[in-house]
């Protein structure tokens, strides 16, 4: 394993970090408290909040004005904010891979919650062909992302032991406010963004918006291959001693799904893409002796078409006792239609029925013997999703003690219709047509596996938590939590479409969760904390069927993770810094390459650091900065232990400075963002390398009056040709998925005040 930094120098950096509290004392004595009021709802029973500068635990902030400079592409883009989080979003809008401070994972987002308001939008972080970020679309509507890490996450809400990120939505005022967005760009995007706000009555607040939008796709698929709108409402009502809380969030929303594509192929770079006009139709066959037929359109993609739905009520019960409850209710349809490569790249030559050339099937055209094909299996996954979810917290504050109780419960359904594989050879060119002349093309059986499923799961989970904290003196107080879960899931497959049931399980399993911290102030701007963890990721449905052989030889498939962290924080009116040292175990996971394939048993461990910084100078300069270094091993495993946790890169960094300046009668800002990533292994057999990149983002405002703005963006100004990843199903194929190429977004917004 490659040494980035031994324990010393980890020592030293967090030494180095706590030493700047003296001259910080110093700087911070004009300071106002404005940063040290952020507050942060997650990690906190029932989504209670707690003063950034307060807690025992890293967690980011991400506000409107933040999200707009980054311009993320997707939901996950956005989270490359976050340290100690590693993004693979170039999967498009939808089928990003999230990971989280060296946790393993071979794909989706196995560690990653993404919540509304405070509740997990869907319970289960990862099903194959779903993880939480497709189910959720970024626009004019969200006013702050919280990214927590660790911390007290495996006791509260649903236990997540790795990220929660929790979207929080824009509320109304007193004055009713409007904004209309009108967005262009240079691969066809057109869209509409409105957002409006105000007061039905007294102490009753409202905010509605949305978006409508259509595009051709940053790679360009030679039709209308990303449309989408979403529509959403938040209403509050303020009480005398609470306030309750109802939102919806309709969305149908669906795009190209991006995959690897070869890298040895002349004229197939980033902006390359296999879907197109030729293709994006095609009829599989299923179902015993694949006797069924049945036409999709590949052009869908990946995406969601449903609502997630909740709210909350808060309260204050007198005598200091405090209700928080939150609910969410979620509910829609999140196919994938892609059309996917296996193998490596050949010629018409090496499989033509005569040997020579083939035969669009199309077009007619003839295609020579030297012209590249691959074989591409055209996959359909037709996935329903229903869950709900409610987190009640109860209170109590004393002198110098806090506690609370609380009771999580969710129901989480899957229903699957499965056909993947379906292989077929196409010309390797954009938008390839499938090619006659060759004889697997024209079997029903295709040119390589198939597997078909028809599967139904339910899921309940319910817990018990308890936490509370001891202020023992002015500067330092002691936490602790205890979740108690019980999980239980029902599942039955049927593999092959045949009406026979292959698969089935009745499962429940307890676990016991558990969290101690402490935070020290240093002063009302700096502290330091202490925490340590365990906590533990359940199963659901699909960990079941790819795992089977595993779980039926007596694995519960539980993984547990065991996390500990020493952090460093400083908060004035200009600065915020955090460095947090982690370190962390997770054993029992399991990676299954294919299905079918026996399942891999590891046992990982990591080690790091993480920065994360934001500097604002009164002159109109402001530099935001987050890093991470890690070192992370395969400890035990029955062929990799000793190596690196694939793509899992070793370093990362990323930085934004700003600068906002008067032209004239109007104020200008300028902006952009340097990230860069170190080498990554494609692989768990440390065999394939993926090697790093960096990557430069651009942009601009001009506000000609108050409520007049004009955005110009510009994404991987270089057109960098980074690799995320290899080929997950065989890494010796030399496919690769890259970043996206260059491209440009124009936007021009109005306010109404």
């Amino acid at each position: 394993m490659k040494t980035l930094f031994t324990k010393g120098m980890l020592a030293t950096a967090i030494s180095l970090a706590l030493t700047q509290t003296a001259f910080a004392q110093e700087e911070t004595k004009q300071a106002t408290a404005e940063n040290t009021e952020v507050i942060v709802v997650s990690g906190t029973p029932g989504g209670a909040g707690i003063r950034k500068i307060d807690a025992s635990f890293a967690v980011t902030n991400i506000d409107a004005s933040d999200i707009e400079k980054l311009a993320p592409k997707s939901t996950a883009d956005l989270f490359k904010a976050i340290p100690g989080v590693w993004v693979e979003s170039s999967g498009g809008e939808s089928g990003a891979n999230v990971f989280v401070r060296g946790f393993p994972g071979g794909g989706d987002a196995p560690f990653l919650t993404i919540a509304l308001e405070g509740s997990p939008i869907y319970p289960a972080s990862t099903l194959s062909f779903l993880e939480n970020s497709q189910m959720f679309r970024i626009d004019d509507t969200i006013e702050m992302v919280e990214g927590l890490r660790g911390g007290p996450n495996p006791v509260v809400s649903n236990g997540q032991p790795g990220l929660t990120t929790n979207f929080r939505l824009k509320r109304g005022g007193e004055d009713t406010e409007a904004s209309v967005k009108y967005t262009v760009s240079d691969y066809g995007l057109n869209r509409v963004d409105l957002v409006l706000s105000g007061a039905l009555a007294d102490d009753l607040y409202y905010m509605v918006g949305g978006y409508v939008k259509s595009s051709d796709g940053i790679r360009d698929a030679g039709f209308s291959s990303e449309e989408g709108n979403q529509f959403t409402v938040n209403l509050t009502k303020i009480f005398d001693k609470g306030e309750l809380n109802l939102y919806t969030r309709q969305t149908d929303d669906h795009g190209t799904w991006y995959l690897p594509t070869p890298l040895n192929v002349d004229g197939i770079d980033a902006n390359y893409t296999q879907i197109g006009p030729l293709n994006r139709q095609a009829t599989i066959n299923y179902g015993p002796d694949n006797a069924t037929s049945e036409s999709f359109d590949f052009g869908d993609g990946r995406g969601w078409d449903g609502h997630v739905s909740g709210g909350s009520l808060k309260l204050e019960l007198g005598g200091g006792w405090h209700l928080v409850d939150r609910f969410n209710l979620t509910k829609g349809a999140a196919n994938t239609f892609g059309l996917v490569p296996d193998g490596s790249a050949v010629t018409v030559a090496d499989v033509a029925d005569n040997g020579e050339s083939a035969t669009g099937a199309v077009t007619g055209n003839t295609y020579d013997g030297d012209t590249p094909i691959q074989q591409i299996g055209r996959w359909v996954v037709l996935k329903d999703v229903e869950s709900f979810t409610n987190d009640l917290a109860v209170s109590k504050s004393w002198d110098n003690f806090d506690t609370s109780f609380g009771i999580y419960s969710a129901t989480t359904k899957a229903e699957d219709w499965w056909s993947i594989g379906n292989q077929a050879y196409y010309a390797l060119v954009p938008g390839g047509e499938m090619l006659d002349g060759i004889a697997c093309n024209n079997s029903a059986e295709g040119c390589g596996w198939s597997y078909d499923i028809n599967s139904v799961g339910d899921a309940s989970t319910f817990a018990l938590y308890a936490t509370s904290t001891w202020y023992a003196t002015e500067n330092l107080s002691i936490d602790l939590g205890l979740r108690r879960e019980n999980h239980e899931v029902s599942y039955s497959v049927d593999e092959g479409l045949d009406g026979v049931i292959n698969k089935a399980l009745e499962y429940d399993e307890n676990k016991t969760s558990w969290t101690l911290g402490a935070n020290y102030a240093l002063n009302d701007f700096s502290g330091v904390f202490v925490r340590m963890n365990r906590g533990y990721k359940m199963p659901y449905f699909d960990d079941f069927r790819d795992n089977w052989g595993a779980y039926t030889g007596g694995n519960d498939l539980i993984k547990e993770v065991t996390q500990g962290e020493l952090g460093y924080k400083y908060m004035n009116d200009n600065i915020q810094f955090f460095a947090t040292a982690f370190a962390n175990e997770v054993k029992g996971d399991t990676f299954v390459r294919l299905p079918g394939a026996p399942a891999e048993i590891l046992t990982n461990e990591a080690y790091g650091i993480e920065f994360d910084g934001k500097y604002n100078h009164d002159s109109g300069f402001s530099l935001s900065v987050n890093a991470t270094l890690q070192e992370t091993e395969i400890t035990a495993s029955a062929t990799n232990e000793g190596n690196e946790a694939q793509r899992q890169p070793g370093w990362q960094v990323r930085m934004t400075p700003s600068y906002g300046f008067d032209v004239g009668d109007m104020y200008a800002t300028v902006y952009g963002t340097f990230s860069a990533v170190d080498d990554r292994f494609g692989d768990n057999e440390n065999t394939v390398v993926l090697e790093g990149y960096e990557k430069v983002d651009v942009g601009m405002t001009l506000e000609p009056t108050d409520a007049l703005r004009v955005q110009l963006s510009i994404d991987n100004l270089t057109d960098e040709q980074g690799i995320t990843e290899g080929d997950p199903r065989n890494p010796d194929s030399p496919n690769g998925r890259y970043i996206m190429p260059r491209s440009m977004k124009l936007s021009v917004s109005y306010l109404f005040f």
